[in-house]
């Protein structure tokens, strides 16, 4: 495959096909990283977002008994309202 190089160049700076093959491992090796850290990164999210999901279900489960509370001492003070005497005009 040969190689064009228009204009004046050294010996030195025309690119080998060693240089080229390095310069591929070196972005595969970066864009490996890259890959490696967005996974690690998604993972993270991944067991972010299940933790919160259990809070949340927790939080709706005493959210919920709560109001049954709340309902229930309803319930007792409108049974005591109804036995105060009326009041005398």
């Amino acid at each position: 495959m040969p190689t064009d190089y228009s204009g004046p160049m050294s010996a030195d700076s025309k690119p080998t096909v060693s240089d080229a093959g390095e310069s591929i491992e070196t972005d595969l090796a970066a864009l490996e990283q890259r890959l490696a850290a967005l996974l690690a990164y998604a993972k993270g999210l991944r067991a972010a977002n299940e933790a919160l999901r259990r809070g949340l279900s927790a939080a709706e489960a005493r959210n919920q008994a709560l109001s049954e509370r709340v309902a229930e001492a309803k319930r007792r003070l409108d049974a005591l309202v109804s036995r105060l005497p009326e009041p005398a005009e």
